[in-house]
């Protein structure tokens, strides 16, 4: 049986999310406010999370920032695109605009679960290191042995591309074509931007790798030069 986590502090709407749910055969555990719902996860992991944006103290982005290797749908009653599309980029796998109908939450949910549970899937990609760099693409989380950072969906994809293809230099236009599926929101003109703010986390949290601008070309990571080389 998958448990779900429901952080959701209307009662009534919560009630409805979890009774629904129940009713196809879910384990159901909930958490009113943000405090609550980062305790609640560390002594329960559920299989995904339904999390609701405007919560007491903590909010739903907040919440998100804290969460790890498990998929979540975030439930809002706001429908602009750039509000989807900067979640689905800070590690939301689904956004769904209140109101909603039963059987839309539920193809969404059995659509996340259905990803983790593929023949030859564990539910969690294979993490990728070069150097002192360890990246986990399901958790968007970058790591070095004195720490870690977490990464945007568009920066974990740019990133995921240059360490698997860590011997070479990637031209943009692959690098825009390749990660295009993942993030159709970045463009020619935003990824200088990206690229920008994934050097100032990896140089945030001390990595000896770098990414290099090959002139005319593209991008290579390579392994950042000392003062005194320089």
């Amino acid at each position: 049986m998958d448990t779900i986590a429901v952080i959701e502090d209307n009662v009534l709407t919560g009630d409805m999310i979890s009774d629904i749910l129940r009713g196809e055969g879910f384990r159901v555990i909930r958490a009113y406010s943000g405090t609550e719902a980062l305790y609640l996860l560390k002594q329960d992991r559920p299989d995904l999370i339904l999390l609701d944006l405007i919560l007491p103290g903590l909010d739903g982005k907040g919440v998100l920032e804290h969460i790890r290797g498990i998929p979540v749908i975030v439930l809002s009653a706001k429908a602009e695109v750039e509000d989807k599309i900067n979640l689905l980029n800070e590690g939301a796998c689904d956004y769904i605009t209140k109101p909603f109908h039963k059987k839309e939450l539920i193809a969404r949910i059995l659509v996340q679960l259905r990803k983790g549970k593929t023949p030859g899937n564990s539910g969690k990609e294979d993490t990728l290191s070069v150097g002192d760099l360890t990246l986990d693409p399901l958790s968007l989380n970058l790591s070095v042995p004195s720490g870690d950072v977490k990464l945007t969906k568009t920066e974990c994809a740019i990133l995921k591309l240059l360490m698997t293809n860590s011997r070479f230099t990637v031209s943009r236009d692959h690098l825009l074509n390749a990660i295009s599926y993942e993030t159709p929101d970045c463009t020619e003109r935003s990824l200088k931007q990206h690229i920008y703010n994934l050097r100032r986390k990896l140089m945030g949290i001390h990595s000896s790798i770098e990414i290099e601008t090959v002139r005319s070309v593209g991008f290579k990571l390579s392994e950042r030069k000392s003062q005194t080389e320089k």
